[in-house]
């Protein structure tokens, strides 16, 4: 089983400059959290680190399958998945959340686990509505019509006669003069 240390980037002696990491994100990685939505997989993942002396640039690239269970059928089948993220970690005095994608940390961090941070990326690449492929040409149909609940004409009837009333005030005649 894959602990979460092996997602750990040491950065505390890196030189400043990019440096490139892959990762796999396999079942037992699934295994490290838990949760109902994803329990299995098989994704690459992709690290750019740009570290300078101010900060630390982390470019994500996660592709590949993840096993899901749809929605409607409540049948498993693979998503693919393809993701591209960033994040930054500017060195501090304490460590804080600045933002979703701007984290602060201490100029002495030794390393930096990633594996957390990787799942909620994952999380946020699956769609909202989980649907095994042979029901998503089905549903495309059933989005594409839009039926209107409420309809009035007396709205519209009330837009033509003000719009006919400018038209007939003097007022608005001489100005329109004006812009010639």
């Amino acid at each position: 089983m894959k602990a979460k240390r092996d997602f750990d980037i040491h950065v505390f002696k890196l030189s400043n400059g990019v440096h490139e990491y892959q990762f796999k994100m396999e079942d037992s990685f699934f295994e490290l959290f838990d949760n109902e939505i994803a329990k299995t997989g098989n994704l690459e993942v992709r690290v750019s680190l740009d570290k300078s002396e101010r900060m630390i640039q982390m470019a994500f690239e996660i592709e590949g399958k993840v096993g899901l269970t749809c929605d409607r059928s409540l049948e498993p089948f693979d998503e693919e998945i393809f993701s591209e993220t960033r994040m930054i970690y500017k060195f501090g005095e304490e460590e804080q959340e600045l933002s979703e994608d701007v984290m602060v940390i201490l100029p002495d961090t030794q390393a930096i686990n990633i594996a957390d941070i990787l799942f909620e990326f994952l999380l946020l690449a699956i769609p909202m509505k989980k649907l095994h492929p042979k029901f998503r040409d089905e549903d495309q149909d059933d989005e594409s019509e839009v039926i209107p609940i409420y309809f009035s004409e007396e709205e519209n009837d009330a837009e033509d006669d003000q719009t006919e009333q400018e038209l007939m005030d003097p007022r608005w005649e001489k100005l329109k003069n004006l812009k010639k």
